[in-house]
């Protein structure tokens, strides 16, 4: 008997539930998981290790993530991967998704244009990575130590 993945044991759940756990209806889950599934198959010909989830897991990791915003932490502990692996399958589902197009939010002019006056938008952007720039050790970074003068 092959061991039913995660997501699948969720789709069990009538619509409604389905929504209200994840934010969106299963419709819309089964498109993000056909556009993932050609993504993961192109980038599965250049090789490489089998991900321990699949990418139907992958995507109900991100979705609890983004609907509960449970920490990475959590979701590492209930999947059984580490937080950086939690971190880097957000990033490429939010990304596969974005690129895909389907799933994209309008741009600022879009949404200042005429056709939208009036109508008010809410954007949640309570969190967003902040690339710092690396710190380089030069002479002018490095403090010197006190000399002292007596011996």
């Amino acid at each position: 008997m092959m061991k039913q993945e995660r997501w699948q044991r969720a789709f069990a759940q009538n619509d409604k539930d389905f929504k209200e756990l994840f934010g969106v209806k299963k419709e819309t889950f089964l498109q993000m998981h056909t556009i993932l599934t050609a993504d993961y198959e192109k980038r599965r010909r250049k090789g490489g290790p089998r991900p321990k989830l699949s990418v139907g897991d992958q995507l109900f990791l991100t979705l609890q993530y983004l609907r509960e915003y449970r920490t990475m932490k959590h979701l590492a502990f209930d999947f059984g991967i580490s937080k950086s692996r939690v971190c880097e399958i957000i990033t490429q589902v939010e990304d596969d998704l974005i690129k895909a197009g389907t799933f994209s939010l309008p741009g600022k002019k879009a949404l200042l244009s005429k056709e939208n006056a009036g109508r008010k938008f809410i954007v949640d952007v309570t969190e967003s990575q902040i690339e710092r720039p690396a710190k380089k050790k030069t002479e002018k970074n490095i403090t010197p130590a006190r000399k002292s003068n007596t011996r």
